[in-house]
């Protein structure tokens, strides 16, 4: 009596999984398979934390990247290429600025080459040499304070009448900055001759 009534009440159970087998899974349902033992599940997580090949891979392939995007960035910057240069240097408002700079004489620009002079007629001991040298040092800072005030509030004036939307923040210090690198040396190389509008 009781064996079968067992056997009447497995049937039903027996039944189910092939009936759900039918059907479409579910992906809210049971993943399906067992679950994994603790001792199985870590050493699977250690494998994949420590697989020096792939994280060695991964690495080449950024330094790849890198050297590659340095390589764009120094030929843009030698061609004037905007797609490529750096962010500091890309917009309308720093190429105006850097032509503008580019376009005429400054005395920052000889600034180093004075230095060097003066730096050797200070070291010859003979007083009034270094008298002269320090004359000239305090003429050549008071005439590059005077002539990039000066170029500083034209070139404001020009950015505000060409470009009154766009923003200006830093343009000013970047050309100011460019000044002082002699004409040779700039980056990006100057797109402008001397005398030149921009």
């Amino acid at each position: 009596m009781f064996r079968s009534r067992a056997k009447t009440e497995k049937a039903p159970t027996d039944q189910v999984p092939a009936d759900l087998s039918q059907q479409p899974r579910d992906p809210e349902a049971p993943k399906g398979r067992p679950t994994p033992k603790r001792s199985e599940a870590q050493s699977q997580r250690r494998r994949a934390a420590t697989q020096p090949t792939d994280r060695k891979a991964a690495m080449k392939r950024a330094r790849a990247t890198r050297r590659t995007e340095l390589a764009r960035q120094r030929e843009a910057l030698a061609s004037g290429d905007e797609r490529y240069l750096p962010a500091r240097d890309k917009g309308p408002v720093r190429r105006f600025a850097r032509d503008f700079v580019d376009s005429r004489f400054c005395i920052a620009e000889f600034f180093l080459p004075m230095a060097v002079i003066i730096l050797i007629l200070s070291m010859v001991r003979i007083g009034q040499l270094q008298s002269i040298a320090l004359l000239l040092w305090l003429g050549v800072i008071v005439m590059i304070v005077v002539d990039s005030i000066g170029l500083g509030i034209r070139l404001k004036k020009q950015l505000n009448e060409r470009f009154p939307d766009e923003p200006k923040r830093g343009a000013v210090a970047y050309a100011l900055m460019r000044t002082l690198q002699m004409r040779r040396l700039r980056l990006p190389k100057p797109q402008v001759k001397r005398g030149e509008r921009p």
